[in-house]
C-alpha cells in the first residue's frame, strides 16, 4: 500500500472536529488550529479514524504514510496484530490491578524481560506511565542514592513537562520560562556533547565547582526533539567513568531511542556504555502508556525496603494492560525487527544523503537506524515547516525538530519497507524540485 487521498486535506470532516473539540480543549493543545480549521486553511491538522502498520487513515477516508509511528510508539507498526491480541486478551481477564500494592503477575514476568534484555546489570524497574514519569522516577533515585541534589542535564535536551523533567529539559525556552519559579533550582546544563574536545575538562570542572553536590547528570544518547544529534561516544564513556570516579548516577533518556530505534537494543550499547539507570516509554508498548526507570541493583539500594505505605507509585503503575502489550512488543523485536531498522535505515539515509546531494538547501543527513534528520538551510526560517505541510498534502506525516525547527525528522515504523521509501523520498524530491 502507499498513500491514497479522497478529499482535500484537511477534509471536511476533519476540519468539522477540529473547530469542535477546540470548544472543549485547552486553547493551549490541539485546538490552537481553531480560526484556521473554520476556514478550511491547511493548517488544520487531520483526525485519525484508524491505524495500521505503517499507515493512518484519517475520519475522511485518506490513508497517510506515517513516518513519525506516532511519536515514535508504534515501533512495530500501528496495530500490530499480535500486540493488539496481546491487549485484548490480558482486557478480557484483568484490565487493571492495584500497582504497588496488590501487582497482577504479568507485570512480574515484564519486570522478569526487562532485566533480561537491559545491557549490563540494569535488572530494577520502577514502572510508570509517560516517558516523564520515569525521568522524574531517576531523579528521585539519584538523590536517594548520592544524597546530592545536583543535576547536570544538557542543552536542547527534551525529557519531558512534568515538573521535575521539565527542570532538565531545555529544547525550547518557552516551554520552562512561565514555569521557572516552581523548578528546581540546582540543575546545570552543560553544552550537548556532540564533539568530545574538551568536554571532560568542562563536566569535571562543572561538578567540582559546583555550589551544589551534584548527584546526577542525565543524557539522551541522541538528541530527539532537539535535532537527531548524537553524543560522541567518547563522551558518553567519559560521563560514565567521571561519574563513577565521583559516586554520581548516570542516567541515559532511552524513551526515543531505547528498543532497536537506533539498530540496537540500546543506543548506549554503540557506545559500549553501562549508565547506572535507562529510562523508556514510548515504543515499549507499541501504544499503551506504560514506562519505566531501570536501575542496577545498588543505585535501587537508595529506595531501600519500604516498611509502610510506598513513597513512589501511581494508580496505574504496572497496568497489566500496558504490560501485555510490552511484552508482545519485545518479542516481535526478538525475532528480527531490529536487524530490519539496520537494513533499511542504511536504505533511508543512503536515499536522504543523495538528495542532499542533489539540492543545496539541504546542509545534512544524519542519524541512525531509523531515527534520521534533514537539516535544511534556507531564509526563511518556517521552510521546513511548510514542507511538512506540503508532505501532509501529499499523504505523508512527518514533522521539524530541532531548535530552530529547520530538521525534519524520520521516526518511522521498524516495519517501514523500501517501497515506502522510495516513495518518500520521489515526493520529497519532487516538492524540493519546487523552489525557486
Amino acid at each position: 500500500m502507499l498513500p491514497m487521498l479522497k478529499t482535500a486535506i484537511p477534509g471536511p470532516h476533519s476540519r468539522r472536529l477540529m473547530a469542535e473539540l477546540a470548544m472543549y480543549e485547552s486553547p493551549a493543545i490541539t485546538a490552537r488550529y481553531l480560526a484556521r480549521a473554520e476556514s478550511g486553511g491547511i493548517d488544520c491538522p487531520i483526525v485519525f479514524a484508524k491505524t495500521e502498520d505503517v499507515f493512518i487513515e484519517d475520519v475522511d477516508g485518506n490513508r497517510f504514510i506515517d513516518l513519525t509511528a506516532g511519536f515514535g510508539v508504534a515501533i512495530a507498526g500501528h496495530a500490530h496484530p499480535e500486540i493488539v491480541h496481546a491487549a485484548q486478551q490480558q482486557v478480557a481477564i484483568m484490565p487493571h490491578a492495584m500497582g504497588d500494592a496488590f501487582p497482577a503477575q504479568i507485570k512480574v514476568e515484564l519486570a522478569k524481560k526487562l532485566a533480561e534484555i537491559m545491557p549490563g546489570h540494569l535488572k530494577r524497574t520502577i514502572f510508570a506511565n509517560a516517558g516523564f514519569e520515569a525521568v522524574e522516577a531517576a531523579l528521585k533515585t539519584a538523590i536517594l542514592k548520592t544524597g546530592k541534589p545536583g543535576v547536570i542535564a544538557f542543552d536542547h535536551a527534551y525529557h519531558g513537562l512534568g515538573y521535575g523533567a521539565l527542570a532538565v529539559t531545555s529544547y525550547r525556552e518557552h516551554f520552562r520560562q512561565p514555569f521557572l519559579s516552581q523548578l528546581n533550582p540546582h540543575v546545570q546544563h552543560l553544552p550537548f556533547p556532540q564533539h568530545h574536545h574538551g568536554f571532560a575538562d568542562l563536566l569535571e570542572k562543572t561538578i567540582v565547582e559546583s555550589t551544589v553536590p551534584i548527584g546526577a547528570v542525565i543524557i539522551e544518547p541522541i538528541l530527539g526533539r532537539g535535532g537527531i544529534i548524537e553524543a560522541a561516544f567518547e563522551c558518553l564513556q567519559q560521563i560514565r567513568e567521571i561519574t563513577t570516579r565521583y559516586h554520581i548516577v548516570m542516567i541515559v533518556d532511552e524513551i526515543y531511542t531505547g528498543f532497536g530505534r537506533t539498530g540496537d537494543w540500546f543506543a548506549v550499547e554503540a557506545a559500549d556504555v553501562i549508565p547506572d539507570m535507562i529510562c523508556v516509554g514510548k515504543g515499549m508498548s507499541g501504544g499503551f502508556p506504560i514506562s519505566a526507570a531501570i536501575g542496577t541493583d545498588d543505585v535501587m539500594s537508595g529506595w531501600q525496603d519500604q516498611q509502610g505505605e510506598a513513597i513512589h507509585t501511581s494508580t496505574f503503575l504496572g497496568n497489566p494492560v500496558g504490560c501485555a502489550m510490552a511484552l508482545a512488543s519485545i518479542h516481535l523485536l526478538e525475532k528480527g525487527l531490529i536487524q530490519h531498522v539496520k537494513t533499511i535505515g542504511a536504505y533511508f539515509k543512503e536515499k536522504l544523503q543523495q538528495l542532499q546531494n542533489e539540492f543545496a538547501v539541504i546542509c545534512d543527513v544524519r542519524g541512525k537506524g531509523l531515527m534520521l534528520g534533514v537539516e535544511f538551510a534556507h531564509t526563511d526560517p518556517h521552510f521546513t515547516l511548510k514542507l511538512s505541510k506540503a508532505l501532509l498534502q501529499h499523504g505523508m506525516i512527518c514533522l521539524p525538530c530541532g531548535i530552530q525547527g529547520n530538521i525534519l525528522s524520520f521516526t518511522p515504523a521498524y516495519t517501514l519497507q523500501t517501497s515506502h521509501v522510495d516513495f518518500v523520498v520521489e515526493q520529497l524530491k519532487k516538492l524540493l524540485e519546487q523552489i525557486p
